[in-house]
């Protein structure tokens, strides 16, 4: 596994959809941002919100996309291409439908599952990307799915996933370092 140069954050810009489950992606770059002291900033060449993160011998981007979910992959090429970033070296954070809120799952490659900021990013830069899927549970029926993932999740839910999204951040110095298994361990075993 090649070492993580660039977390991506999958969400919607705009306060609208600022505390919606679809910007969990977001919620965790920023989570990360908050821990290592920096701070985002529009940068309209990569078309989204950037920060740069050197600390404790780490070196990496971090990127929210301001093209809306389903034109992700348009700014993660543009800051990709720029600082000839490799497909394989960036981590997509996204909300997961399939896991349970509370939850947190790497992996690596797969399919779009339905996610359209997957799709995206897949059309764009194909699929073999690391991913940090969190878990934002079900609505029960697929036919509620778009509803579902636009509203803000429950008191107890988002508390769920900002532990999930805590943990997670905690194995980032391995994804970043190139250690997969070993943050996948670590993560998993929770």
């Amino acid at each position: 596994m090649s070492s993580v140069q660039l977390i991506v954050g999958l969400g919607n810009p705009g306060n609208k959809y600022d505390q919606t489950r679809h910007n969990a992606g977001f919620w965790f770059v920023d989570e990360v941002a908050r821990q290592y002291g920096v701070v985002f900033r529009p940068e309209t060449k990569f078309l989204g919100e950037v920060a740069r993160v050197q600390a404790n011998g780490l070196d990496f981007w971090l990127l929210k996309p301001a093209t809306f979910m389903n034109r992700s992959g348009q700014s993660i090429q543009a800051l990709a291409k720029f600082y000839k970033i490799p497909v394989e070296s960036i981590l997509v954070v996204h909300d997961e439908l399939d896991l349970d809120a509370g939850t947190a799952k790497l992996k690596i490659g797969g399919g779009h599952g339905g996610h359209n900021g997957l799709r995206d990013m897949i059309a764009v830069m194909g699929k073999t990307f690391p991913r940090l899927r969190l878990g934002i549970g079900h609505p029960g029926h697929r036919d509620q799915v778009v509803d579902y993932v636009l509203k803000p999740p429950s008191k107890i839910d988002r508390q769920l996933i900002d532990e999930a999204m805590y943990r997670a951040s905690k194995v980032m110095p391995e994804v970043i370092s190139g250690d997969m298994q070993k943050a996948m361990h670590t993560l998993h075993s929770k």
